[in-house]
């Protein structure tokens, strides 16, 4: 991965996130977060 790509991906993540927090209160990363939580636990019962 170059600068450029790192830096604009960094730049959506950041955004995205801002947005989130700004228009819809943390609803969104929340959800995501303990979705990803619960896959983790999926995902350490098969190994």
């Amino acid at each position: 991965m170059n600068t450029p790509i790192a830096i604009t991906l960094g730049v959506f993540i950041i955004g995205g996130l801002c947005l989130d927090a700004f228009y819809y209160d943390w609803d969104y990363t929340l959800f995501l977060l303990k979705k990803f939580a619960e896959f983790l636990e999926w995902i350490a019962f098969w190994r």
